[in-house]
């Protein structure tokens, strides 16, 4: 088990962007900064989406202007259309990281387009790049274990927009749980299914915790060879058109998980649980992961078994 996983921190976008608390771009980039300290690699750093609609995730020019460029580090910006594909060409992200809604339901209420339009703006996305080039593209499918308007979302349905998405040339596919409604099983089977639909794609996953499942379906997924995970320091997270909604897995959880189990990641656990205490202090909320209540084990250590 000395394979590596790689964790994508989410915890500076989908960690804030439900927060009632709204921090100003020099806090937002104390916290990557952090984070990067921490050990994250790859981090969803912005989102390019309506500050109206969505006033947590303002700022995201200025934020990727203060990051200085990293050699081995990669700041992604999440779009949803064209508009934010401009943008984030403008800020100069090292990726962009399209969101789909596997469903019409969500699709409308959460970003306006029904799931025909989301995957004609991303097709239009990956033209662009080839033609006029850009960061690499990737894409996250919400909802893709159930929707909290349509409520469960079929396999097949997933399957048809990965084997599209691969079809366009995508490497990097997500699966998001982004109501926590998957369980482990499920999960195995799902990626299985997009795996043989899109032989060629990278798989990432991502979970919410919000039905205490998240830890056991990263396990189902490691379990079944994907090697990407998303995660949030301090199990912050949230959707705010998914009622109910809670946060992403935790990073440390997630690290002190597969550290124990030999794994590889790259974070240093006791800073993490650090970032999340501190950002937790930041937005006025605890944060919810485990190990900010217990720490690692042994005291001290990187969670590793002797």
């Amino acid at each position: 088990m000395s394979r590596f996983i790689e964790i994508v921190e989410v915890g500076a976008r989908d960690g804030l962007q439900n927060e009632k608390a709204i921090l100003d771009p020099a806090a937002k980039l104390d916290f990557i900064r952090r984070l990067e300290a921490c050990g994250a690699r790859r981090i969803e750093a912005v989102s390019f989406v309506n500050e109206r609609r969505v006033p947590q995730m303002a700022g995201a020019e200025a934020i990727m202007h203060g990051l200085a460029r990293a050699e081995g580090r990669s700041r992604i910006g999440l779009v949803l259309n064209e508009r934010g594909w401009d943008r984030a060409l403008a800020a100069k992200v090292d990726e962009a990281n399209v969101v789909v809604c596997a469903t019409d339901g969500f699709g409308i209420r959460n970003q306006g387009a029904g799931v025909a339009d989301q995957m004609a703006a991303l097709a239009a996305i990956v033209e662009r790049r080839t033609k006029e080039g850009g960061p690499p593209v990737s894409v996250t499918f919400s909802v893709a274990f159930g929707c909290p308007f349509e409520g469960e979302v079929a396999e097949d349905q997933v399957v048809t927009l990965a084997r599209d998405a691969a079809a366009l040339g995508v490497a990097e596919i997500a699966l998001a749980d982004t109501i926590g409604v998957a369980d482990p099983w499920t999960v195995r089977r799902r990626i299985e299914a997009v795996r043989k639909a899109a032989p060629g794609a990278r798989l990432r996953m991502h979970f919410h915790d919000t039905r205490n499942t998240g830890l056991a379906n990263a396990f189902a997924s490691v379990e079944a060879g994907v090697t990407v995970l998303d995660a949030s320091c301090g199990g912050l997270g949230g959707c705010p058109f998914a009622p109910a909604a809670t946060g992403n897995i935790a990073t440390e959880d997630l690290v002190y998980m597969l550290s124990r189990a030999g794994y590889e990641t790259g974070y240093d656990l006791e800073a993490l649980i650090d970032a999340g205490r501190w950002i937790g202090e930041r937005i006025g909320k605890a944060p919810v992961s485990a190990l900010s209540r217990a720490g690692g084990f042994p005291a001290g250590s990187e969670g590793r078994a002797p």
